[in-house]
């Protein structure tokens, strides 16, 4: 996420604490932690995907997703 977005959000979660936020700048909120949480679910995703599981005999097996 670009440094400018990481700093409006920090800024508008230091001004929600002091005063009210307005609509405009609770939309904006809303949509820069939405994209925020999405890059971040992304790269745990991509972590996982790199995630191997090395049993005591030495083989190594990838994670597979959980069935549900």
């Amino acid at each position: 996420m670009e440094k400018a977005k990481l700093e409006r959000i920090n800024f508008l979660a230091r001004k929600s604490r002091t005063e009210k936020l307005t609509r405009t700048e609770l939309d904006e909120q809303a949509a820069l932690r939405a994209e925020y949480i999405a890059e971040i679910r992304a790269s745990f995703g991509a972590e996982l995907e790199h995630t191997v599981i090395e049993r005591p005999d030495g083989t190594r097996e990838p994670l597979r997703k959980k069935k549900q």
